[in-house]
This record gives C-alpha cells, sequence and structure tokens, in this order.
C-alpha cells in the first residue's frame, strides 16, 4: 500500500513539473499583435462646447402695493393667467391716527366754510336781485360758493382715502385694489390674507404681492468658461436641452455675452443669455436647469478617422498603413498626416491618405 502510495505521490510531481515547464514555454514565447484595421471615411466634424443653467422667462414683474395696509383678499394663486389691470388683491388700509384726525379736521372746517359761503351768497343774490349789488359782485360769491363745495368735497375723499384707503368717487383706481401690471402666469403669492404689506417708495421696494411672467418668452441663462467664451458670438445657434424634459430638444439664438466675468469655484465664467423657441404645446416651467450645446466650429463631408489611431510625435502627426502581411503578421508603414478639427473622437485628415488606405487601429487581443 505504501509502494503504491510512493508511485502516485511521485507521478503527481513529475506531471506538476512537465504542466510547469510547459505554461512556462507558453509564456516566453512572443505574442502574436493582431491591430483592427480601420478605413479613412467622409463625414461631419462639429467641435461643440456645454454651458449649464436654467430656463426661465425673459422679465419677471414683481407687483408691490402702493399703500400700506393688511391683505383682506387674495383673487389669484400660482399657476394662474392674469390680463394686465386685472384684481391680484385687496389691501384694507389701517389709518395713522395723527393723519385721520387732520382729515376729519379739514372736513369740519371745509363744512364751516361751505355754510358761511352759503349765506353770504344768499345775502348777495337778495341784493342783486333788489338792483343794489352790481353783477360782478354777485358771480364773485357765485364762484367762492362753487369753491367751498369743491373744497368740501375734496376734504371727504381725502378723509376717505385715509380712512378707507379708497374714495367713493374713484373706486375704480383705488390703491387698496392691488392690480397685474402685466399679462402673463403668476408665478409665486408669497403674501396670505392677514399679512402686513408696506408700500413701495423711494427707501422701500415695498412687499411683493405677486411675480407674474409671460411665459411665452423664456430664456436660456448659463454660463460659459473663458476658455471657450471668445470662440462664440452673438447670433450662433444653441441647442437646448432640459433636465426634466430629456426627450426634448429646443432651438435658441444667443443673445447676450457678459464683459464681466463671475469666479467660481476658482473657475472664471461669463455669462450668457439665449432666446429659446418653445413650441405652443410645451409648457417650460421656470427655473428648470438646462444644458446648451454650442457649436464652436464645424467641418462637412471631409476625411475623417478615429483619433486614438494617430501617434503625435515632435509637434507631428503620424499614422500606419497597412502595407501587406507576412503570413499572419500584419505589415505597417507610418506615414505623416496633416490633420484639421477634431471633436475629441474623430479628426479631420487634410493631407497624407486616401478612402483607399488601411491603417493600424486599436490592438486585438490574441
Amino acid at each position: 500500500m505504501k509502494k503504491i502510495l510512493r508511485y502516485v505521490l511521485i507521478a503527481a510531481l513529475v506531471a506538476g513539473v512537465i504542466f510547469t515547464f510547459v505554461y512556462l514555454w507558453k509564456k516566453s514565447r512572443p505574442k502574436k499583435e493582431v491591430y483592427e484595421l480601420v478605413v479613412p471615411t467622409i463625414g461631419n466634424i462639429e467641435q461643440k462646447t456645454v454651458a449649464t443653467g436654467k430656463v426661465e422667462p425673459r422679465d419677471e414683474v414683481a407687483i408691490v402695493p402702493q399703500i400700506s395696509g393688511i391683505v383682506s383678499d387674495l383673487s389669484k394663486e400660482a399657476g394662474q393667467m392674469v390680463t394686465v389691470g386685472e384684481i391680484i388683491a385687496r389691501i384694507k388700509v389701517i389709518p395713522e391716527m395723527g393723519t385721520l384726525n387732520a382729515a376729519e379736521s379739514r372736513v369740519t372746517q371745509s363744512e364751516l366754510n361751505l355754510n358761511q359761503a352759503q349765506r353770504i351768497f344768499d345775502r348777495t343774490k337778495e341784493l342783486y336781485q333788489a338792483g343794489v349789488v352790481v353783477q360782478e359782485e354777485f358771480e364773485n360769491e357765485e364762484t367762492r360758493l362753487k369753491l367751498a363745495h369743491e373744497e368740501l368735497r375734496n376734504a371727504q375723499d381725502n378723509l376717505e382715502i385715509v380712512r378707507d384707503g379708497i374714495a367713493k368717487r374713484s373706486s375704480a383706481a383705488s390703491n387698496t385694489q392691488i392690480r397685474s401690471t402685466i399679462s402673463g402666469m403668476i408665478l409665486d403669492v408669497p403674501v396670505k390674507v392677514g399679512n402686513s404689506v408696506i408700500q413701495a417708495n423711494t427707501f422701500n421696494a415695498g412687499t411683493t404681492i405677486a411675480t407674474v411672467a409671460d411665459m411665452n418668452d423664456m430664456i436660456f441663462r448659463g454660463n460659459i468658461d473663458e476658455t471657450e467664451v471668445g470662440r462664440i458670438r452673438e447670433g450662433m445657434p444653441l441647442d437646448i436641452t432640459i433636465g426634466a424634459l430629456q426627450e426634448q430638444h429646443f432651438e435658441a439664438v444667443l443673445e447676450y455675452i457678459s464683459p464681466k466675468s463671475t469666479e467660481n469655484n476658482g473657475a472664471i465664467l461669463f455669462e450668457i443669455k439665449a432666446a429659446v423657441k418653445v413650441p405652443g404645446n410645451v409648457f417650460i416651467r421656470a427655473g428648470y436647469s438646462a444644458n446648451a450645446e454650442i457649436i464652436l466650429d464645424s467641418r462637412y463631408d471631409v476625411m475623417v478617422i478615429p483619433e486614438s489611431s494617430v501617434v503625435f510625435r515632435d509637434g507631428s502627426s503620424f499614422v500606419n498603413v497597412l502595407k501587406g502581411m507576412d503570413g499572419d503578421k500584419q505589415l505597417f508603414e507610418e506615414k505623416q498626416v496633416v490633420l484639421g478639427l477634431s471633436d475629441g473622437i474623430q479628426v479631420e485628415v487634410r493631407e497624407g491618405l486616401t478612402t483607399e488606405d488601411q491603417i493600424r487601429g486599436t490592438l486585438i487581443d490574441k
């Protein structure tokens, strides 16, 4: 039994040694190199850059009150359409006591002046009818009476405005009625009924009642790197893709390139704006993130090859052209070429190749 076990171990050792020698012999043999063959083709080259940004309305208008008070009613909410002059909200005025007292006092004085003017006019009228006073004096008293009536109406209107924020004679143009200044969609209503609001004045922008924008006039606003800003110009076409609408592409025209840069995490960026053409059956929400693809340069119907097949050396470009076969071994000859525009994947060949040539591509493992 021991002899059998010894023979088995010796046979296993011999087999292991033979396997090791065979494996090392195969590894020491030169590896056969086979390359993919690439044929130059006629195609198009486009050099592009991508600007990141968002799509938003060209103009967003903040609707602010012209009088301070408390929001008593909201007629609209975000997402609804409004037209110019349409009421969005109403403001209830909280009068200031000093101003209110002054307005009430003015009404009282105007009533007293009117009563006095009425009495003087009545006496003058009787004397005029009796032929005691001349017509000119009668007409002067009549004018004073009319002025007294007008002063009382003005005083009453002023009291109503101070107390209620609205005068009965001009209720259609009341400052308590907050109206839209443009036609469009309400994007936001940041206040609620009961909120206090401040009027717009020289020292304060006022409380925003609503934000309205024309959603049919959209722009792309983004940033482009300083290395590429010198290669773009107003009027260039852009291809816009929106993250929320990945299946669709939108045409745009570059309208604006900022003359001043901004710095973001060490990168120098320039703001750009482009007018977006939105189809009538597509609704784009304000603030969608988007990418704009800009064609910086292009070549059409030119000879192109993969850039990975080009060898760059000493400021020149070379390719390896297939000259023939030595058995199953590929024979290549290095040839200098003149290149043109590249998009990072394919490159234009201006001189040195024909569409009949076969050039060395990537290595195929054998």
